[in-house]
């Protein structure tokens, strides 16, 4: 059972962006890095996925500021850029797709894989925001990719801290890129293996 991995490129005047720095270290996979560019990662993805024809996509991005790895579980349909993309793009208040649903959810067994990375020994919560920049754009663009043209694919959004190299000298959460890529292996095994989902608790007040 084919699973693709995709990481995105640094952005925002980085040197490296963890996501793609932990999935291609993870064994077993299909491993692609993206742009960090709105539309342009989707048509990669697309490419990807059309390329390995795979069962599971597992897409992987940072959040700068979380402390764990995080299982995203909702996408919405809008692009709302703090900062530009790396191609100098910043739309503000705009759909992903056009006319598409407002949101989707998952189709990973999310608290499975959350209790997959936790139970390799890596810290991991569910959270229920993507945020509005490329990979919510990203996240979106796949689930819409599977609900109208891959409906056998299992696809979700995994965030991933800074490195710890990211953040040398502040008083900010990181992670090593090994551990995370760890957490990585555990979920994308969970996605293949866990056929509906734990009842846990995963939910938040705010």
């Amino acid at each position: 059972m084919t699973v693709l991995l995709t990481g995105f490129e640094p952005f925002d005047g980085a040197e490296v962006n963890p996501s793609w720095e932990a999935v291609r270290l993870v064994p077993g996979v299909r491993a692609v890095q993206l742009p960090c560019v709105f539309g342009r990662a989707l048509e990669h993805l697309r490419a990807a996925v059309l390329e390995h024809d795979p069962a599971v996509v597992v897409c992987v991005g940072q959040a700068g500021g979380r402390p764990d790895v995080t299982v995203e579980r909702v996408a919405v349909n809008l692009d709302d850029a703090r900062i530009p993309d790396n191609a100098g793009r910043q739309p503000i208040d705009e759909p992903v797709v056009p006319g598409g649903p407002a949101a989707y959810f998952a189709t990973l067994p999310v608290k499975a894989c959350v209790a997959a990375a936790r139970a390799a020994g890596v810290p991991a919560s569910v959270s229920q925001s993507a945020g509005t920049f490329v990979c919510n754009h990203l996240f979106y663009g796949l689930m819409h990719l599977i609900a109208t043209e891959r409906p056998g694919v299992r696809g979700g959004f995994v965030h991933v801290p800074f490195a710890p190299e990211q953040v040398l000298g502040q008083a900010r959460p990181s992670m090593p890129v090994a551990t995370v890529a760890g957490a990585l292996a555990a979920i994308a095994a969970a996605a293949v293996s866990v056929d509906g989902d734990l009842r846990l608790v995963g939910g938040s007040l705010h």
